[in-house]
Protein backbone atom coordinates (compact mmCIF):
# COMPACT_ATOMS: atom_id res chain seq x y z
CA UNK A 1 0.00 0.00 0.00
CA UNK A 2 1.17 3.77 -0.54
CA UNK A 3 1.00 5.27 2.81
CA UNK A 4 0.35 3.03 5.93
CA UNK A 5 -0.66 5.52 8.14
CA UNK A 6 -2.28 8.12 4.97
CA UNK A 7 -5.85 7.39 5.14
CA UNK A 8 -5.52 8.46 9.32
CA UNK A 9 -3.54 11.30 8.58
CA UNK A 10 -5.31 12.75 5.36
CA UNK A 11 -9.10 13.72 4.68
CA UNK A 12 -10.87 13.27 1.32
CA UNK A 13 -9.80 16.43 -1.23
CA UNK A 14 -12.14 16.56 -3.98
CA UNK A 15 -10.78 18.58 -7.36
CA UNK A 16 -11.02 22.57 -7.12
CA UNK A 17 -13.87 23.72 -9.18
CA UNK A 18 -13.96 27.47 -11.45
CA UNK A 19 -16.56 29.40 -9.48
CA UNK A 20 -20.22 29.42 -10.30
CA UNK A 21 -20.73 32.62 -11.70
CA UNK A 22 -17.42 32.18 -14.11
CA UNK A 23 -17.84 28.80 -15.39
CA UNK A 24 -21.90 29.24 -16.09
CA UNK A 25 -20.81 31.94 -18.77
CA UNK A 26 -19.06 29.03 -20.89
CA UNK A 27 -19.63 25.31 -22.10
CA UNK A 28 -15.73 24.84 -21.09
CA UNK A 29 -14.77 21.72 -18.30
CA UNK A 30 -14.45 23.48 -14.99
CA UNK A 31 -12.79 20.82 -12.48
CA UNK A 32 -9.27 21.64 -11.90
CA UNK A 33 -6.47 19.14 -11.66
CA UNK A 34 -4.86 17.99 -9.13
CA UNK A 35 -1.40 19.27 -8.37
CA UNK A 36 0.95 16.27 -8.13
CA UNK A 37 1.87 16.33 -4.35
CA UNK A 38 -2.70 16.24 -3.60
CA UNK A 39 -2.29 13.35 -6.24
CA UNK A 40 0.45 12.10 -4.55
CA UNK A 41 -1.37 12.70 -0.95
CA UNK A 42 -5.06 11.33 -2.06
CA UNK A 43 -3.03 8.22 -3.16
CA UNK A 44 -1.59 7.33 -0.49
CA UNK A 45 -4.96 7.59 1.57
CA UNK A 46 -5.82 3.77 -0.31
CA UNK A 47 -5.73 0.96 2.37
CA UNK A 48 -4.68 -1.49 -0.30
CA UNK A 49 -7.34 -3.78 1.64
CA UNK A 50 -7.01 -7.26 1.68
CA UNK A 51 -10.58 -7.58 0.23
CA UNK A 52 -10.30 -4.86 -2.28
CA UNK A 53 -14.28 -3.56 -2.55
CA UNK A 54 -13.45 -1.01 -5.06
CA UNK A 55 -12.41 -3.60 -7.51
CA UNK A 56 -15.89 -5.39 -6.93
CA UNK A 57 -17.58 -2.19 -7.40
CA UNK A 58 -15.93 -1.21 -10.96
CA UNK A 59 -17.62 -3.30 -13.43
CA UNK A 60 -14.07 -2.91 -14.99
CA UNK A 61 -12.43 -4.68 -12.33
CA UNK A 62 -9.91 -1.89 -12.68
CA UNK A 63 -6.88 -2.22 -10.23
CA UNK A 64 -7.21 0.71 -8.04
CA UNK A 65 -5.08 -0.38 -5.21
CA UNK A 66 -2.06 -1.15 -7.40
CA UNK A 67 -2.28 2.47 -9.24
CA UNK A 68 -2.92 4.47 -6.12
CA UNK A 69 0.81 2.86 -4.69
CA UNK A 70 1.91 3.67 -7.89
CA UNK A 71 1.33 7.01 -7.57
CA UNK A 72 2.01 7.20 -3.99
CA UNK A 73 5.38 6.25 -5.06
CA UNK A 74 5.27 8.68 -7.90
CA UNK A 75 5.71 5.98 -10.42
CA UNK A 76 3.17 7.72 -13.11
CA UNK A 77 4.28 5.67 -16.32
CA UNK A 78 3.16 2.17 -14.57
CA UNK A 79 0.09 3.74 -13.05
CA UNK A 80 -0.88 4.34 -16.54
CA UNK A 81 -0.27 0.87 -17.84
CA UNK A 82 -1.93 -1.16 -14.46
CA UNK A 83 -4.87 1.31 -15.78
CA UNK A 84 -4.44 0.43 -19.21
CA UNK A 85 -4.68 -2.83 -18.87
CA UNK A 86 -8.41 -2.90 -17.65
CA UNK A 87 -10.03 0.51 -19.21
CA UNK A 88 -10.08 1.00 -22.87
CA UNK A 89 -11.19 5.08 -22.20
CA UNK A 90 -9.92 6.44 -18.66
CA UNK A 91 -10.43 9.84 -19.57
CA UNK A 92 -14.60 9.04 -20.53
CA UNK A 93 -14.95 7.13 -16.99
CA UNK A 94 -12.53 9.97 -14.67
CA UNK A 95 -14.99 12.51 -16.05
CA UNK A 96 -18.22 10.65 -16.21
CA UNK A 97 -18.71 7.80 -13.94
CA UNK A 98 -20.36 7.95 -11.47
CA UNK A 99 -17.75 5.79 -9.71
CA UNK A 100 -19.15 2.63 -7.75
CA UNK A 101 -16.03 2.23 -6.88
CA UNK A 102 -16.22 4.99 -4.54
CA UNK A 103 -19.55 3.98 -2.78
CA UNK A 104 -18.04 0.53 -2.08
CA UNK A 105 -14.63 1.83 -0.84
CA UNK A 106 -13.88 0.50 3.12
CA UNK A 107 -13.23 3.79 3.85
CA UNK A 108 -16.66 5.23 3.17
CA UNK A 109 -17.96 2.76 5.87
CA UNK A 110 -16.47 5.54 8.56
CA UNK A 111 -14.96 7.91 6.41
CA UNK A 112 -14.62 9.59 3.37
CA UNK A 113 -13.42 7.20 0.18
CA UNK A 114 -10.27 7.44 -1.52
CA UNK A 115 -10.86 10.11 -4.82
CA UNK A 116 -10.55 7.00 -7.18
CA UNK A 117 -12.61 8.62 -9.81
CA UNK A 118 -10.10 11.83 -9.70
CA UNK A 119 -7.12 10.03 -9.67
CA UNK A 120 -7.85 7.62 -12.48
CA UNK A 121 -8.39 11.17 -14.52
CA UNK A 122 -5.04 12.34 -13.33
CA UNK A 123 -3.14 9.57 -14.27
CA UNK A 124 -4.64 9.69 -17.86
CA UNK A 125 -4.10 13.35 -18.73
CA UNK A 126 -0.62 12.83 -17.81
CA UNK A 127 -0.46 9.95 -19.92
CA UNK A 128 -1.88 11.88 -22.66
CA UNK A 129 0.93 14.77 -21.96
CA UNK A 130 3.89 12.58 -21.51
CA UNK A 131 3.53 10.84 -24.92
CA UNK A 132 2.18 7.27 -23.56
CA UNK A 133 -1.21 6.46 -25.07
CA UNK A 134 0.37 4.93 -28.06
CA UNK A 135 -1.43 3.25 -31.08
CA UNK A 136 -1.09 -0.05 -30.52
CA UNK A 137 -2.06 -2.02 -34.11
CA UNK A 138 -1.49 -5.76 -33.95
CA UNK A 139 0.92 -7.87 -35.18
CA UNK A 140 -0.93 -10.17 -37.34
CA UNK A 141 -4.11 -9.91 -39.17
CA UNK A 142 -6.53 -12.81 -38.98
CA UNK A 143 -8.33 -11.95 -41.87
CA UNK A 144 -11.87 -12.07 -39.90
CA UNK A 145 -14.12 -8.85 -40.49
CA UNK A 146 -16.47 -8.00 -37.67
CA UNK A 147 -18.58 -4.82 -37.93
CA UNK A 148 -19.79 -2.46 -34.94
CA UNK A 149 -22.81 -0.59 -35.36
CA UNK A 150 -22.65 2.40 -32.70
CA UNK A 151 -19.59 4.70 -31.71
CA UNK A 152 -20.63 5.18 -28.11
CA UNK A 153 -18.61 3.80 -25.51
CA UNK A 154 -19.52 0.11 -25.75
CA UNK A 155 -18.79 0.56 -29.23
CA UNK A 156 -15.90 1.76 -29.51
CA UNK A 157 -14.23 -0.44 -26.71
CA UNK A 158 -15.58 -3.33 -28.95
CA UNK A 159 -13.93 -2.00 -32.19
CA UNK A 160 -10.68 -1.02 -30.18
CA UNK A 161 -10.18 -4.80 -28.39
CA UNK A 162 -11.35 -6.86 -31.59
CA UNK A 163 -8.97 -4.77 -33.90
CA UNK A 164 -5.84 -5.26 -31.31
CA UNK A 165 -6.64 -9.31 -31.37
CA UNK A 166 -5.96 -8.79 -35.09
CA UNK A 167 -9.49 -8.79 -36.93
CA UNK A 168 -10.47 -5.98 -39.42
CA UNK A 169 -13.10 -3.82 -37.58
CA UNK A 170 -15.30 -1.25 -39.44
CA UNK A 171 -17.51 0.85 -37.33
CA UNK A 172 -20.57 2.58 -38.31
CA UNK A 173 -22.35 5.84 -36.97
CA UNK A 174 -25.16 6.87 -38.24
CA UNK A 175 -24.16 10.79 -37.07
CA UNK A 176 -21.66 12.74 -38.48
CA UNK A 177 -19.18 12.33 -36.07
CA UNK A 178 -17.95 9.66 -33.49
CA UNK A 179 -18.68 9.29 -29.71
CA UNK A 180 -22.47 8.52 -29.84
CA UNK A 181 -23.92 10.08 -26.72
CA UNK A 182 -20.58 10.68 -25.52
CA UNK A 183 -20.54 13.57 -27.80
CA UNK A 184 -24.44 14.31 -28.30
CA UNK A 185 -25.67 13.68 -25.39
CA UNK A 186 -22.96 14.56 -22.84
CA UNK A 187 -22.56 18.44 -22.37
CA UNK A 188 -18.79 20.37 -22.66
CA UNK A 189 -19.00 21.26 -19.75
CA UNK A 190 -18.94 17.75 -18.43
CA UNK A 191 -16.27 16.39 -21.10
CA UNK A 192 -15.10 18.61 -24.07
CA UNK A 193 -15.25 16.85 -27.10
CA UNK A 194 -11.28 17.36 -27.93
CA UNK A 195 -11.06 14.23 -25.37
CA UNK A 196 -13.16 12.24 -27.59
CA UNK A 197 -10.88 13.46 -30.78
CA UNK A 198 -7.79 12.67 -29.51
CA UNK A 199 -8.93 8.58 -28.34
CA UNK A 200 -10.57 8.92 -31.99
CA UNK A 201 -7.05 9.11 -33.43
CA UNK A 202 -5.27 6.46 -31.56
CA UNK A 203 -8.06 3.83 -32.66
CA UNK A 204 -7.62 5.07 -36.21
CA UNK A 205 -4.31 4.71 -36.37
CA UNK A 206 -4.52 1.18 -34.56
CA UNK A 207 -6.09 0.45 -38.01
CA UNK A 208 -9.84 0.43 -37.02
CA UNK A 209 -12.11 2.07 -39.75
CA UNK A 210 -14.88 4.51 -39.37
CA UNK A 211 -17.53 5.32 -41.37
CA UNK A 212 -19.78 8.19 -40.23
CA UNK A 213 -23.31 9.11 -41.95
CA UNK A 214 -23.63 5.42 -42.09
CA UNK A 215 -26.81 4.99 -40.66
CA UNK A 216 -27.65 0.84 -40.99
CA UNK A 217 -31.38 -0.31 -41.02
CA UNK A 218 -31.71 3.20 -43.16
CA UNK A 219 -29.55 4.27 -45.86
CA UNK A 220 -27.26 0.59 -45.29
CA UNK A 221 -29.27 -2.24 -45.00
CA UNK A 222 -28.83 -5.24 -41.72
CA UNK A 223 -28.17 -7.60 -43.93
CA UNK A 224 -25.89 -6.16 -46.11
CA UNK A 225 -23.71 -5.62 -42.88
CA UNK A 226 -23.86 -8.84 -41.82
CA UNK A 227 -23.19 -10.20 -45.00
CA UNK A 228 -20.36 -8.84 -45.88
CA UNK A 229 -19.01 -9.37 -42.63
CA UNK A 230 -17.86 -12.43 -40.36
CA UNK A 231 -19.56 -11.22 -37.26
CA UNK A 232 -21.57 -7.68 -36.05
CA UNK A 233 -21.44 -6.10 -32.80
CA UNK A 234 -24.91 -3.75 -31.94
CA UNK A 235 -23.91 -1.05 -29.76
CA UNK A 236 -27.07 1.27 -30.72
CA UNK A 237 -27.37 2.48 -27.23
CA UNK A 238 -30.87 2.97 -25.36
CA UNK A 239 -32.27 5.64 -27.03
CA UNK A 240 -36.11 5.72 -26.52
CA UNK A 241 -36.67 8.45 -24.17
CA UNK A 242 -39.88 7.97 -21.44
CA UNK A 243 -42.98 9.78 -22.27
CA UNK A 244 -45.08 11.68 -20.43
CA UNK A 245 -48.26 10.33 -20.91
CA UNK A 246 -50.42 13.15 -19.40
CA UNK A 247 -52.84 15.89 -21.28
CA UNK A 248 -51.03 18.51 -23.08
CA UNK A 249 -47.86 16.85 -23.60
CA UNK A 250 -47.75 17.26 -27.07
CA UNK A 251 -48.10 21.00 -26.52
CA UNK A 252 -45.17 22.85 -28.14
CA UNK A 253 -42.23 23.80 -26.07
CA UNK A 254 -42.66 20.35 -24.41
CA UNK A 255 -39.47 18.02 -25.62
CA UNK A 256 -36.88 15.26 -24.78
CA UNK A 257 -33.75 15.78 -22.74
CA UNK A 258 -31.73 14.21 -25.52
CA UNK A 259 -33.13 16.50 -28.09
CA UNK A 260 -32.29 19.56 -25.97
CA UNK A 261 -28.78 18.59 -24.81
CA UNK A 262 -27.79 17.60 -28.81
CA UNK A 263 -28.60 20.41 -30.17
CA UNK A 264 -26.54 22.66 -27.54
CA UNK A 265 -23.47 20.16 -28.13
CA UNK A 266 -23.99 20.92 -31.93
CA UNK A 267 -23.81 24.55 -31.46
CA UNK A 268 -20.45 24.45 -28.87
CA UNK A 269 -19.21 21.79 -32.07
CA UNK A 270 -19.88 24.85 -34.87
CA UNK A 271 -22.60 22.32 -36.53
CA UNK A 272 -26.11 22.68 -37.53
CA UNK A 273 -28.28 22.05 -33.78
CA UNK A 274 -30.97 20.62 -36.22
CA UNK A 275 -29.17 18.14 -37.98
CA UNK A 276 -30.05 14.50 -38.06
CA UNK A 277 -27.80 11.95 -39.15
CA UNK A 278 -26.04 14.26 -41.20
CA UNK A 279 -29.39 16.20 -42.58
CA UNK A 280 -30.81 18.75 -40.82
CA UNK A 281 -34.63 18.49 -39.40
CA UNK A 282 -37.56 20.32 -39.68
CA UNK A 283 -37.75 20.74 -36.07
CA UNK A 284 -37.44 24.41 -34.63
CA UNK A 285 -34.35 24.87 -32.35
CA UNK A 286 -34.77 24.10 -28.36
CA UNK A 287 -33.22 26.93 -26.35
CA UNK A 288 -33.73 28.23 -22.72
CA UNK A 289 -32.53 31.80 -23.07
CA UNK A 290 -35.15 33.57 -21.32
CA UNK A 291 -37.35 31.14 -20.12
CA UNK A 292 -39.18 29.41 -17.42
CA UNK A 293 -37.59 26.10 -17.24
CA UNK A 294 -38.99 22.95 -15.54
CA UNK A 295 -37.15 19.63 -16.16
CA UNK A 296 -38.77 16.15 -15.06
CA UNK A 297 -36.30 14.08 -13.92
CA UNK A 298 -33.58 14.10 -10.62
CA UNK A 299 -31.00 11.67 -12.19
CA UNK A 300 -27.60 12.93 -14.75
CA UNK A 301 -30.13 13.50 -17.96
CA UNK A 302 -31.36 16.10 -15.82
CA UNK A 303 -28.79 17.75 -13.92
CA UNK A 304 -27.13 18.03 -17.81
CA UNK A 305 -30.24 19.85 -18.89
CA UNK A 306 -30.22 22.28 -15.40
CA UNK A 307 -26.41 23.10 -16.16
CA UNK A 308 -27.25 23.64 -20.23
CA UNK A 309 -30.41 25.78 -18.84
CA UNK A 310 -27.92 27.90 -16.63
CA UNK A 311 -25.46 28.55 -19.56
CA UNK A 312 -27.92 29.69 -21.84
CA UNK A 313 -29.30 32.23 -19.47
CA UNK A 314 -32.93 30.53 -18.62
CA UNK A 315 -35.14 32.87 -16.40
CA UNK A 316 -35.43 30.34 -13.95
CA UNK A 317 -35.06 26.77 -13.95
CA UNK A 318 -37.11 24.49 -11.84
CA UNK A 319 -35.97 20.46 -11.55
CA UNK A 320 -39.03 18.12 -10.52
CA UNK A 321 -38.48 14.47 -9.27
CA UNK A 322 -41.17 11.71 -8.45
CA UNK A 323 -39.48 10.76 -5.55
CA UNK A 324 -39.42 11.88 -1.91
CA UNK A 325 -36.17 13.43 -1.06
CA UNK A 326 -34.10 10.46 0.01
CA UNK A 327 -32.28 10.68 3.61
CA UNK A 328 -29.11 12.33 4.19
CA UNK A 329 -27.33 9.39 5.23
CA UNK A 330 -27.84 5.65 4.84
CA UNK A 331 -30.60 3.91 6.17
CA UNK A 332 -30.15 0.61 7.72
CA UNK A 333 -31.46 -1.16 4.84
CA UNK A 334 -28.66 0.10 2.44
CA UNK A 335 -25.48 -0.49 4.17
CA UNK A 336 -22.05 -0.70 2.76
CA UNK A 337 -20.83 -1.60 0.42
CA UNK A 338 -23.97 -1.25 -1.55
CA UNK A 339 -24.83 1.63 -3.54
CA UNK A 340 -25.88 4.74 -1.06
CA UNK A 341 -28.87 6.19 -2.04
CA UNK A 342 -28.54 9.37 -0.09
CA UNK A 343 -29.11 12.89 -1.14
CA UNK A 344 -26.81 13.93 -3.49
CA UNK A 345 -25.68 17.50 -5.28
CA UNK A 346 -24.43 17.96 -8.99
CA UNK A 347 -22.82 20.34 -9.67
CA UNK A 348 -25.48 21.54 -12.09
CA UNK A 349 -27.62 21.25 -8.99
CA UNK A 350 -24.65 23.72 -7.09
CA UNK A 351 -25.71 26.56 -9.66
CA UNK A 352 -28.91 27.19 -8.87
CA UNK A 353 -32.51 26.51 -9.71
CA UNK A 354 -34.90 24.97 -7.60
CA UNK A 355 -35.08 21.46 -6.75
CA UNK A 356 -39.16 20.25 -5.69
CA UNK A 357 -39.46 16.15 -4.64
CA UNK A 358 -42.29 13.98 -4.45
CA UNK A 359 -44.26 15.79 -7.41
CA UNK A 360 -46.00 14.12 -10.14
CA UNK A 361 -47.47 15.77 -13.12
CA UNK A 362 -50.75 15.59 -13.88
CA UNK A 363 -51.44 18.22 -16.69
CA UNK A 364 -49.59 20.31 -19.23
CA UNK A 365 -51.83 23.89 -19.46
CA UNK A 366 -51.42 25.91 -22.64
CA UNK A 367 -52.39 28.61 -24.91
CA UNK A 368 -52.65 29.11 -28.35
CA UNK A 369 -50.87 25.73 -28.39
CA UNK A 370 -47.86 26.43 -26.48
CA UNK A 371 -46.88 25.21 -22.89
CA UNK A 372 -47.75 27.99 -20.12
CA UNK A 373 -48.01 25.86 -16.92
CA UNK A 374 -47.84 22.39 -15.69
CA UNK A 375 -49.91 21.46 -12.73
CA UNK A 376 -48.78 18.33 -9.95
CA UNK A 377 -49.78 16.77 -6.99
CA UNK A 378 -47.61 15.93 -4.15
CA UNK A 379 -47.40 12.36 -3.64
CA UNK A 380 -45.95 9.86 -1.21
CA UNK A 381 -44.96 6.27 -0.72
CA UNK A 382 -46.71 4.11 0.97
CA UNK A 383 -47.46 0.23 1.59
CA UNK A 384 -50.42 -1.27 0.42
CA UNK A 385 -51.95 -4.58 1.63
CA UNK A 386 -49.85 -6.75 -0.41
CA UNK A 387 -47.16 -5.43 1.07
CA UNK A 388 -45.69 -3.60 -1.59
CA UNK A 389 -44.66 -0.14 -1.92
CA UNK A 390 -47.28 2.47 -4.06
CA UNK A 391 -46.81 6.29 -5.04
CA UNK A 392 -50.19 7.88 -3.58
CA UNK A 393 -51.20 11.71 -3.70
CA UNK A 394 -50.68 13.04 0.09
CA UNK A 395 -53.44 15.25 0.21
CA UNK A 396 -54.63 16.08 -3.75
CA UNK A 397 -53.84 19.97 -3.48
CA UNK A 398 -52.83 20.53 -6.73
CA UNK A 399 -49.37 22.67 -7.44
CA UNK A 400 -49.19 24.86 -10.26
CA UNK A 401 -45.88 25.89 -11.90
CA UNK A 402 -45.08 28.46 -14.57
CA UNK A 403 -43.53 26.70 -17.49
CA UNK A 404 -42.12 28.20 -21.28
CA UNK A 405 -39.77 24.89 -21.70
CA UNK A 406 -40.73 21.53 -20.18
CA UNK A 407 -37.75 19.14 -20.56
CA UNK A 408 -38.60 15.33 -20.12
CA UNK A 409 -35.38 13.73 -18.50
CA UNK A 410 -37.62 10.61 -17.18
CA UNK A 411 -34.22 7.82 -18.33
CA UNK A 412 -34.85 5.19 -21.39
CA UNK A 413 -37.10 2.23 -21.51
CA UNK A 414 -35.31 0.52 -24.82
CA UNK A 415 -32.90 0.42 -27.65
CA UNK A 416 -34.55 1.54 -31.01
CA UNK A 417 -34.48 -1.46 -32.23
CA UNK A 418 -37.46 -2.38 -34.50
CA UNK A 419 -35.46 -2.48 -37.63
CA UNK A 420 -32.92 -4.73 -36.65
CA UNK A 421 -35.13 -7.53 -35.50
CA UNK A 422 -37.24 -7.21 -38.27
CA UNK A 423 -34.49 -7.29 -40.74
CA UNK A 424 -32.26 -9.81 -39.18
CA UNK A 425 -34.86 -11.73 -36.93
CA UNK A 426 -32.91 -10.55 -33.59
CA UNK A 427 -34.85 -11.85 -30.68
CA UNK A 428 -36.26 -8.71 -28.47
CA UNK A 429 -36.56 -9.18 -24.53
CA UNK A 430 -39.61 -8.04 -22.97
CA UNK A 431 -38.43 -4.71 -21.97
CA UNK A 432 -37.48 -3.96 -25.74
CA UNK A 433 -33.62 -4.53 -25.07
CA UNK A 434 -31.52 -6.83 -27.53
CA UNK A 435 -31.64 -10.32 -25.76
CA UNK A 436 -28.41 -11.93 -25.32
CA UNK A 437 -26.87 -15.13 -23.67
CA UNK A 438 -23.61 -15.16 -21.31
CA UNK A 439 -21.68 -14.44 -24.08
CA UNK A 440 -23.00 -11.47 -25.76
CA UNK A 441 -24.25 -13.28 -28.61
CA UNK A 442 -28.21 -12.74 -29.87
CA UNK A 443 -30.68 -15.94 -31.01
CA UNK A 444 -28.91 -15.34 -34.56
CA UNK A 445 -25.46 -16.61 -35.50
CA UNK A 446 -22.62 -14.17 -35.94
CA UNK A 447 -24.42 -11.15 -34.59
CA UNK A 448 -23.34 -9.69 -31.00
CA UNK A 449 -24.87 -6.69 -28.32
CA UNK A 450 -23.22 -4.99 -26.04
CA UNK A 451 -23.50 -1.92 -23.22
CA UNK A 452 -27.19 -0.21 -23.36
CA UNK A 453 -28.96 -1.78 -26.08
CA UNK A 454 -28.80 -5.48 -24.08
CA UNK A 455 -28.56 -3.85 -20.88
CA UNK A 456 -30.92 -1.57 -21.07
CA UNK A 457 -29.95 2.06 -19.91
CA UNK A 458 -26.99 1.97 -17.71
CA UNK A 459 -23.73 3.64 -16.72
CA UNK A 460 -20.47 4.49 -18.81
CA UNK A 461 -18.47 1.73 -16.97
CA UNK A 462 -20.64 -0.77 -17.65
CA UNK A 463 -20.79 -0.46 -21.48
CA UNK A 464 -16.92 0.04 -21.79
CA UNK A 465 -17.20 -3.39 -19.74
CA UNK A 466 -19.84 -4.85 -21.99
CA UNK A 467 -17.67 -3.86 -24.82
CA UNK A 468 -14.79 -5.53 -23.67
CA UNK A 469 -16.42 -9.06 -22.66
CA UNK A 470 -18.18 -9.18 -26.15
CA UNK A 471 -14.85 -8.36 -27.54
CA UNK A 472 -13.68 -11.82 -26.00
CA UNK A 473 -17.02 -13.23 -26.57
CA UNK A 474 -16.51 -12.69 -30.75
CA UNK A 475 -12.72 -13.30 -30.76
CA UNK A 476 -13.37 -16.62 -29.00
CA UNK A 477 -15.80 -17.44 -31.67
CA UNK A 478 -14.25 -16.43 -35.07
CA UNK A 479 -10.44 -18.22 -33.50
CA UNK A 480 -11.76 -20.84 -31.32
CA UNK A 481 -9.78 -18.68 -28.42
CA UNK A 482 -9.12 -15.43 -26.74
CA UNK A 483 -5.93 -15.63 -25.41
CA UNK A 484 -5.13 -12.17 -27.67
CA UNK A 485 -7.25 -10.20 -25.00
CA UNK A 486 -7.28 -9.69 -21.25
CA UNK A 487 -9.63 -10.90 -19.00
CA UNK A 488 -11.86 -8.81 -16.75
CA UNK A 489 -8.95 -6.72 -14.48
CA UNK A 490 -10.38 -7.99 -10.94
CA UNK A 491 -9.76 -11.75 -12.54
CA UNK A 492 -6.06 -11.00 -13.79
CA UNK A 493 -2.61 -10.80 -11.69
CA UNK A 494 -1.04 -7.56 -12.16
CA UNK A 495 2.12 -7.69 -14.22
CA UNK A 496 2.75 -4.20 -16.12
CA UNK A 497 5.07 -5.72 -18.73
CA UNK A 498 2.48 -7.67 -20.24
CA UNK A 499 0.97 -4.39 -21.70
Amino acid sequence: MGKISGFIESGREAPHKTPVDERVKSFREFLQPFPPETAKTQAGRCMDCGVPFCMQGCPLGNRIPDWNDLIYRDRWQEAFIALDSTNNFPEFTGRLCPAPCEAACVLNVNQSPVTIEQIEKEIVEKAFESGWVTAKPPRHRTGRTVAVVGSGPAGLAAAQQLNRAGHTVTLFEREPRLGGLLRYGIPDFKMEKDVIDRRLAVLEAEGVVFKVNADVGGNIGWQEVKGTHDAVVIAIGSETARGLPVPGADLKGVHFAMDFLRQQNRRVSGDDPLATGGASSQEAAIVATGKRVVILGGGDTGSDCLGTSHRQGATSVTQLELMPAPPEVRLAENPWPLWPVIYRTSSSQEEGGDRLFGLRTERIIGKDGTIKALEAVKIEVVKNADGKMELKPSDGAVITIPCDLLILAMGFTNPVADKVAADLGVTLDRRGNIAVNDDFCTNVRGVYAAGDAQRGASLIVWAISDGRECARAVDEALRGDTSALPTRGADMPFDPHRY
